[in-house]
């Protein structure tokens, strides 16, 4: 059962309970405990890039835009 759209596999396997939380447990993502996929910004989603200090959890882009409303200082 190979589809790319997940919603009609979804429909095709309502019928069938047990294969549908093999289904589900074979295909969820996993949860992450550390690393570069636990954390996302903000405001955009990003993954990467990401500036934790003070809390602030942005992306370097986002914390680039939204800096000076949070009270630092632009230097360049």
């Amino acid at each position: 059962m190979t589809t790319k759209d997940y919603k009609k596999e979804f429909k095709q396997l309502e019928a069938k309970p047990v294969k549908l939380n093999k289904y589900i447990k074979h295909n969820t993502p996993k949860k992450r405990t550390t690393g570069i996929g636990q954390r996302k910004c903000r405001s955009c989603g990003r993954y990467g890039a990401h500036v934790r200090s003070y809390g602030i959890h942005l992306c370097r882009q986002c914390f680039r835009e939204q800096s000076k409303e949070i009270g630092f200082k632009q230097y360049s």
